[in-house]
């Protein structure tokens, strides 16, 4: 047996909450519970003893977000919370009364605690229990869920047994919030997604990778594809479970394997994104000897995302063209500066409004390289201006685009945000950006025999997924709007309301998730109605977490 230690360690709490809890213990959080008001689709809330409409201390104020005080139960808008713990030593932990989540005043930000999030979930479970007639304890109910097997879809027999038996709630099965631990808008916003790719769904579902029988967890290291396997089973239950899921566990194994990622700052959603691929790609190739004779990796990660890039070239004295190929796990892009509006783009105006396919159409432009970027050229044996041009050979089952917004100045070191608006159609063609469709419309139609022609791969996208980031570089904020049988969602960490489309093609999008036409269109019909599973999942719970 390995002495070695692990290289990894949490990352450092705050200290004020440290504090707290040293001094006060969990007492604070008792005397809190009988304050907390859960509604039946999971939200939690403070109610304030003796009032209606709670109104800050200092200001009289009750609109914006509202801080509860756990040493002397005062009440303080956002603009005086500061002002508040530094006028009362001591006074730094306080709880959003809106969405009953922790909040350190001195730091001015969210702080996540598995003692408070198991407050906020006993309260909850102990309202449950009273308003039903359930035999079962609430432990059984929390740790013997059925789960959907989506492997029974083709038995039309099962299909006819239920169709969404939740009839409480409006929602499509999978659909559940996500609790902020303290600045992860970043992390809930991919997760959605995630959750809600199709093919994802069918793996995780599937059982193909199952968290009880993986051997690649150990006492020192967790398994990040485990853990995304445990979200897929507490979203998907059988059950129903309204209530915000925490997915602490997760955050957890995602720190081991991006330690220097790991904090409670605010990340890059795209980042966090390749992070999560890369976490899976790392764990699953590893139980792989050997992948097939295409030489592709088979994780789930690249079976899903994983594209393929065509890099030309040219050389501008005497033509001749090089062409390399890059793997790709999705496709960032450029606003096209020329077209960029700070107004909310309407449905049938693209006059002044930059576009998706403009954006693509400037990915795949011929670009001519600069002077100081000068190519070797193997046919004139020497260093000569060249021009290149990208397409794409292989498009993936999910295809991601990245919309850059943040942009670096290294002569101004500095970095800025761009707040443009852009218009992207919910139904995407790419087929004049493969490179069957470039390479011909360069030289024409003489040529008849492309290498890797595609062109009997279906191109055609649906949108089905889209995150959002509003605010500035330094204090901003992530969401992400999910597309369910043609219904948007909007994914505010644990809050979920019904949007119009009008809602989601106003917003800042970040990052665009579209799947196959023929994917999309086949979960439609799965979601509609989707069996049950005999087999009971087990859960494990983390200090609390459901």
């Amino acid at each position: 047996m390995s002495t070695r230690k692990p290289s990894y360690t949490n990352p450092r709490p705050c200290k004020h909450l440290s504090a707290y809890k040293l001094k006060h213990g969990l007492s604070g959080y008792k005397s809190l519970q009988k304050c907390l008001k859960t509604t039946p689709n999971g939200r939690t809330s403070v109610e304030n003893p003796g009032t209606k409409i709670s109104r800050c201390s200092f200001c009289n104020g009750y609109q914006g977000r509202l801080y509860f005080c756990l040493i002397c139960s005062s009440i303080s808008c956002s603009s005086h919370t500061l002002f508040h713990t530094q006028s009362q030593i001591g006074h730094d932990l306080a709880v959003d009364i809106e969405r009953a989540e922790l909040y350190c005043c001195a730091c001015s930000d969210q702080v996540y605690d598995p003692d408070f999030d198991k407050t906020v979930m006993s309260k909850h479970m102990l309202d449950l229990s009273c308003s039903t007639n359930s035999a079962h304890s609430i432990g059984e109910r929390l740790c013997e869920r059925k789960r959907i097997q989506l492997a029974d879809l083709n038995k039309s027999g099962q299909l006819a047994l239920m169709r969404d038996h939740r009839a409480k709630s409006c929602y499509p099965l999978g659909l559940r919030g996500l609790n902020n631990l303290g600045n992860t808008c970043f992390m809930n916003s991919v997760l959605q997604a995630l959750l809600h790719a199709p093919p994802m769904r069918n793996y995780f579902l599937s059982d193909r990778h199952n968290r009880r029988t993986c051997r690649k967890r150990s006492a020192n290291h967790l398994c990040l594809p485990c853990e995304l396997d445990g979200i897929f089973s507490a979203v998907y239950s059988a059950g129903g479970d309204r209530t915000p899921y925490s997915p602490a566990q997760f955050l957890y194994s995602w720190w081991q394997h991006s330690e220097n990622l790991a904090s409670y700052e605010q990340q890059d959603a795209h980042e966090f994104f390749i992070s999560v691929l890369d976490g899976i790609h790392e764990r699953e190739s590893k139980a792989r000897n050997q992948t097939r004779d295409s030489g592709d990796c088979q994780c789930i990660a690249h079976r899903v995302f994983s594209g393929q890039l065509r890099s030309d070239v040219t050389c501008m004295t005497c033509g001749f063209t090089s062409t390399t190929y890059d793997p790709c796990l999705d496709i960032s892009l450029d606003l096209d500066t020329n077209h960029c509006s700070n107004k909310p783009v309407k449905r049938n105006d693209n006059s002044s409004t930059s576009t998706l396919l403009g954006c693509l159409d400037l990915f795949t432009k011929p670009e001519k390289l600069g002077t100081d970027q000068k190519l070797y050229c193997q046919n004139c044996q020497e260093l000569r201006d060249s021009s290149k041009q990208l397409s794409i050979r292989k498009l993936p089952l999910v295809l991601c685009l990245h919309i850059k917004r943040f942009e670096h100045s290294l002569v101004r070191k500095m970095m800025r945000k761009i707040d443009s608006y852009m218009h992207f159609p919910f139904s995407l063609d790419m087929t004049p950006y493969l490179s069957s469709s470039i390479v011909r419309n360069r030289f024409g139609n003489r040529i008849f025999a492309f290498e890797g022609d595609d062109s009997d791969i279906s191109s055609e996208y649906e949108i089905f997924a889209v995150i959002t980031h509003s605010g500035t570089l330094d204090s901003g904020h992530y969401l992400t709007y999910l597309r369910i049988k043609d219904q948007w969602y909007k994914c505010d960490n644990a809050w979920i309301n019904e949007v119009d489309e009008r809602v989601v093609r106003a917003s800042q999008c970040y990052m665009m998730f579209y799947v196959h036409k023929t994917l999309y269109y086949k979960a439609k019909e799965d979601s509609s109605c989707l069996p049950v599973s005999t087999r009971k999942e087990a859960f494990h719970r983390l200090a609390g977490c459901c």
